[in-house]
Formats: C-alpha cells, structure tokens, sequence
C-alpha cells in the first residue's frame, strides 16, 4: 500500500498509487506521490511517467475521514499543500507524464490528470469534482484544462461527472480501452514518446508547459484560499455532514 515506482521497460517509470479502498489520500500520499514523481523525471534515463492506480478507481481526493478526525486545521493545511506538491510534481514533471485512469477519477485525481500531458481512459472511468458536496472548493484549474469552459462549469456546480467517452469527445483523453486493456495502452504510449531523444523531450516538456496560457500553480493556489475559508466559516463542516445535501432533502438525487 502506498506509492510505489518501477522501470517496466527501457525509458519509462511507472507510478503506481495503492490507497485502498477507494484511493482517497491521506496527507502523507499526497508528498509521497509528488517526490515519486518528481524523482522519476530527474533520472535521465527515465524519458515518460506512466502515472496509475490499483484498485477500484483511479483516485478519489483526499482522504476526508482525516480531515474529519482533526480537532484544528493541520489535516486540513496538509492536505491543501500535499495536493498542491503532487498536481505541480505532475505538470512539472521533466518528462511527459501519461495518466492510465480506471474507475472513478474526483476531486484531487482531476488534479493529478488535468495536469498530465496525455489521458488514457478506461471503458468505465468517470471524471469529476464533487467538491461541492464536500464542503470544499478546488481543481476548477484542472477540469477546465479537460473539458470546454461552460461545461466545467455546470459539472462544477452540479457535482457530476463525465464519462471518458465524453472526454475523449472534446479531444481530452487520448484513447479508452477496455480495463484489462488500459495500462498497456498507457505503456504503449509511453514506448513511443520514449524513444525520442532524452534531452530534446524534455526541452519540449519545458517549451509547452511555457506557452501555456493559465499558470496552474497560482490559479490552483487562489482556489485553495476559498476552500480555508469555508472551513473557518463552518460551512465545509455542516456540508460534510449532510453530503451536500440542504435540509428537508432526501437521499435521493436526480
């Protein structure tokens, strides 16, 4: 369990995420994930990360139940930094970055994705920020690099999610596979970006990432700002208990 890194073949690492059962992070995944990859885009012989999860899902955000348990705000801070760490590690990353995402992808692992260089899907992966009914705000920044400005919107303010099929429809995800099939479609995409020259991809790396028209960092840091607040306010508690829900609703959702 936990983060773990391994050179399946000639110029590619591969980052596997294990946090069961649902991989939500708790803070110490996060810094972990971030120093995982950011080691493998240092090792020069490393030229693509194929980012990937065991499990059911991709990633399911940070781990609430942490957050839940903490009297004060240092879970909290930790988390906010930690995904702050890994979604930066991703983008910055020296080399390109291929996410293999199954199942469920929400809150932080639209972080992690929105900030890879290339999406591969599974038949069954669903992309989306429920942070609304969680009591927390944040990665507007990165759906908004997947999907087209209203869109983000209304799945923002909606809590739903897109299908990969949806997001290969806008150009997002590169290819959907069946499950059995998806982390070797990833490396099969990593195999080609791997046998360019080491050091003109990573110069390409750098190169794109600079004409990129939003600072991800800085945007995604605002975002946090909002999330803090609602939690001094009270207001992220009181939705964390309801799920989101206002009073007099029932469970059950349109």
């Amino acid at each position: 369990m936990g983060v773990s890194t391994t050179g399946p073949e000639k110029g590619i690492s591969l980052v596997t995420v294990d946090f069961p059962p649902v991989n939500a992070l708790p803070v110490h995944g996060w810094y972990e994930l971030a120093d995982a990859v950011r080691a493998a885009g240092r090792d020069p012989g490393v030229r693509c990360v194929v980012l990937a999860a065991e499990g059911r899902g991709f990633n399911a955000g940070v781990d609430i139940k942490e957050i839940r348990r903490d009297p004060g705000h240092s879970a909290l801070i930790g988390a906010n930094r930690g995904c702050y760490e890994a979604f930066a590690a991703v983008y910055e990353c020296e080399v390109p970055v291929v996410a293999a995402v199954q199942g469920h992808c929400l809150g932080g692992g639209i972080g992690l994705v929105g900030n890879a260089d290339v999406v591969v899907a599974s038949e069954d992966a669903t992309f989306g920020l429920p942070e609304l009914d969680r009591g927390a705000l944040g990665a507007a920044t990165h759906l908004a690099r997947l999907v087209p400005q209203h869109l983000m919107r209304a799945l923002y303010y909606t809590s739903r999610t897109a299908t990969a099929r949806e997001l290969l429809a806008h150009g997002s995800v590169w290819k959907v596979v069946p499950r059995t099939e998806l982390l070797g479609a990833a490396r099969e995409l990593a195999r080609e970006i791997a046998r360019k020259d080491g050091s003109l991809i990573r110069l390409a790396k750098a190169a794109i990432n600079g004409i990129d028209p939003v600072d991800v960092r800085r945007s995604y840091r605002f975002e946090q700002g909002f999330t803090f607040e609602a939690n001094l306010s009270g207001v992220a508690d009181r939705i964390r208990e309801t799920f989101g829900e206002q009073p007099g609703e029932g469970k059950e959702r349109a």
